[in-house]
Parts: structure tokens; C-alpha cells; sequence
């Protein structure tokens, strides 16, 4: 992973991620920046990733929450239905 791209190849690699990978990637991004260490440049690029990580990891958690919709089997003849998984 290398900050030094600009963030011309931050989203590829951010794609990349799986949901915890990413989730603990942004809890370190917020805990150096409630530190507040380090120069505006690198908190401005810090909140640019984690703003990705976020969007990504909802994507993520949209993408599980479909998954865990039944396929309800209807009639013979009926079209099939999804059921939203109780939460």
C-alpha cells in the first residue's frame, strides 16, 4: 500500500480489501487523526482514504445484507420473491 500515489490507485487497491481489512485500516486512519499528529497535507490525504475506506465498507455491508435475503419458493407458476432478512 503506498501513500505516495497520489490517490491515483487508491481505490484499486481499496476495492481490493475485504470488509474487516478495511474497517481496520479506517480505525487507524481516525485514531492518527484524533491524535492530530503529523502535517495538514497528510490529514487531508488520511481523511481522503478514509472517507474511501467508509464508503467502501458500506458497500460492503450492502452487499452481505443482500446476500442474507431468503429466496422465498413460491406456487408452482408464481414468480419468485425475495424476504428481507430480520434483523
Amino acid at each position: 500500500m503506498s501513500d505516495n500515489d497520489g490517490g491515483k490507485n487508491g481505490g484499486n487497491d481499496i476495492e481490493s480489501l475485504g470488509f474487516e481489512a478495511a474497517l481496520q485500516e479506517l480505525e487507524g486512519i481516525v485514531e492518527r487523526l484524533e491524535q492530530g499528529q503529523g502535517s495538514l497535507d497528510d490529514a487531508i490525504a488520511a481523511y481522503e482514504r478514509g472517507a474511501a475506506l467508509k464508503q467502501h465498507c458500506q458497500k460492503k455491508l450492502d452487499e452481505a445484507r443482500m446476500k442474507v435475503e431468503r429466496i422465498r419458493v413460491p406456487e408452482a407458476g408464481a414468480p419468485s420473491e425475495t424476504e428481507a432478512f430480520d434483523t
